[in-house]
């Protein structure tokens, strides 16, 4: 790998560079209704340990990709912004030539995105299930082993997307921080990555976030104020509550009883306790865990964080104030709610192995998320259009599910 030391320097200083931004301060980036393209520069191929780098090509050949058919689909659907997550380990580790070729592959793709007629966010989005370049060791602290090079990759991808019109592309420069709500430590990083793109992209709009995975709960400790210099802005939160319901039948959540979660209704008025439990049982045997042998354990924690749910009745109210936490945020830090990005937002499907929610489940909770930002005011980014949570029936025959087209109040394209 090599940097040049100029861009790895900017990183450090570039808050210091910048100094007052001018008087007419370029706008941020106007979004609506958009959609997340992963794994399109995600899904690796690295090589195991003790070696730290990948194969190549990086990312997997058979990974689900947009063709522009896809992008001219949801186009004519109503989107009008992708959000573009890119690993940047396979970049990172790279050398000279193979970098050039992935900037290059990255930037084509936004370009082909911006021929659409898309705006596009371009996001960083370590991949916290590699072994060697995760968001530890990239930004786990301001003395991370890869953070200077993590700082000269965002201030090169500035660079390259400001020259693609600076009205149409932003930056976020990581995905969902792992520091602790309101980490001071958070604070500095983040200053830093902004600093590092400012530096290379006085115009571009970038996209900050608060810790703790960018719940909300990290971005109400944020202070918009102080990170001013940076301007362009826009504010970003994820959002999946309740997870019992938008990640039910997920494999890869921490907590063992999520595989067997499924048939948990929204609202939860349109179930009971008694037929979800019965559901589990049945996809505990499934999956050879039964509740009444080796799973017990797993079943009883299961009943326990179930009863929860169906007394606590979440439904659409239960949304509205968690979202109304964000609004209240925005007020008082002065940001207009357009600037406030829902980036995520969604619910695991049935289907390709997975038992998950009803499909009028499913597509209920997302009309509820949907409308109750756009009553906010808020811009949001469906997680996602392949994959599990994805837009599409499947990943081989790319039709967008008409349910979950209408829950995002958009039209079936043609």
């Amino acid at each position: 790998m090599s940097f040049s030391r100029r861009a790895v320097l900017a990183g450090g200083v570039g808050a210091t560079l910048l100094g007052a931004r001018p008087a007419q301060a370029a706008q941020p980036l106007v979004l609506r209704r958009g959609i997340n393209l992963w794994p399109w520069f995600s899904l690796t191929r690295e090589f195991p340990a003790p070696r730290t780098d990948y194969d190549w090509p990086p990312f997997q050949l058979d990974r689900p990709v947009p063709t522009a058919r896809d992008l001219g689909r949801l186009r004519r659907a109503g989107f009008d912004f992708v959000r573009i997550p890119v690993d940047p380990g396979p970049i990172l580790t790279a050398a000279s030539r193979e970098r050039v070729i992935l900037l290059d592959q990255v930037v084509a793709a936004v370009a082909q995105a911006l021929g659409q007629g898309f705006a596009v966010v371009l996001n960083l989005h370590a991949n916290a299930a590699t072994h060697h370049w995760t968001p530890t060791y990239l930004f786990g602290s301001e003395a991370a082993p890869g953070f200077p090079a993590y700082l000269a990759l965002i201030a090169e991808l500035a660079g390259r997307l400001v020259r693609l019109g600076p009205g149409r592309v932003a930056l976020e420069p990581v995905n969902e921080p792992f520091q602790a709500c309101g980490a001071a430590e958070w604070d500095r990083i983040q200053r830093r990555m902004l600093g590092a793109a400012r530096s290379a992209a006085p115009d571009l709009t970038l996209v900050a976030t608060g810790a703790c995975g960018s719940m909300i709960a990290g971005l109400e400790p944020l202070k918009a104020s102080a990170l001013a210099a940076f301007e362009p802005l826009l504010f970003t939160f994820h959002f999946y509550e309740p997870y019992l319901f938008s990640h039910q039948g997920a494999k890869w959540m921490s907590e063992p009883f999520y595989p067997a979660l499924n048939a948990v209704p929204w609202p939860a008025s349109r179930g009971t306790l008694e037929t979800t439990l019965a559901a589990v049982r049945a996809r505990m045997a499934e999956l050879g865990q039964p509740a009444s042998g080796s799973g017990a354990a797993t079943y009883r924690e299961t009943e326990r964080v179930l009863k929860e749910y169906f007394d606590a009745r979440p439904d659409r109210p239960f949304i509205e104030g968690y979202l109304r936490q964000v609004r209240a945020w925005a007020q008082r830090e002065g940001i207009a709610p357009g600037r406030v990005l829902m980036g995520e937002f969604g619910a695991v499907r049935t289907g390709a192995g997975i038992a998950a929610s009803a499909p009028a489940d499913r597509a209920r909770y997302v009309r509820d998320v949907r409308t109750s930002a756009e009553a906010l005011g808020f811009p949001w980014a469906f997680w996602n259009l392949f994959d599990s949570l994805g837009l599409l029936v499947d990943d081989v025959s790319r039709q967008p599910d008409p349910a979950m087209i209408e829950a995002l109040g958009l039209k079936m394209p043609g």
